[in-house]
């Protein structure tokens, strides 16, 4: 499996790895991948997951001087079951990978908002592959990340419907 890599290494990087699912038996195996990427004082607080039974979720942040997010995505991508992001921005901007079992994994530059980024050569790929309105509108969509978002969102909002769900009772 090809390894992802970073453009190049810039000052004052600070970064973010959200796992919205992980089967128990690989927590361990995250804990320890993610300290040697990081280093040991980066802990996981690992909570249980309640949107897939038996599986679990965890975020840290980190600052770093070397971009770190293509490799924490490269080593996770190889758990199948897993479902996570890595957000990675620094004063020019930044990237954002994402991965599910289902499609793999997604790589976008983002901008200091956070918002996804199309290059020229992207725009005028999709542009010559597409034939209508439509193609044109789902490779875009692709290109921007539309289906991991989707697939994601119902782990993004999973502790909010646990806090509404318990505020209800």
């Amino acid at each position: 499996m090809q390894r992802l890599s970073s453009p190049s290494t810039r000052t004052g990087v600070r970064g973010l790895l959200t796992i919205h699912s992980c089967p128990s038996a690989l927590r361990r195996h995250i804990d320890w991948a993610i300290a040697n990427i990081l280093g040991s004082s980066i802990q996981l607080q690992w909570q249980q997951q309640f949107v897939l039974a038996g599986t679990y979720k965890a975020s840290c942040e980190w600052k770093t001087n070397v971009e770190r997010a293509a490799e924490i995505a490269s080593t996770l991508r190889s758990w199948h079951y897993l479902y996570f992001e890595v957000q990675e921005s620094n004063d020019n901007g930044g990237e954002l990978f994402r991965f599910t079992p289902e499609l793999g994994i997604h790589r976008v530059l983002t901008d200091l908002s956070g918002a996804a980024l199309l290059n020229e050569n992207q725009i005028n790929s999709l542009l010559r592959t597409c034939l209508d309105e439509d193609g044109i509108r789902e490779a875009f969509a692709k290109n921007l990340g539309a289906p991991w978002d989707l697939e994601l969102d119902k782990f993004r909002g999973a502790g909010i419907q646990e806090l509404t769900r318990l505020h209800a009772i």
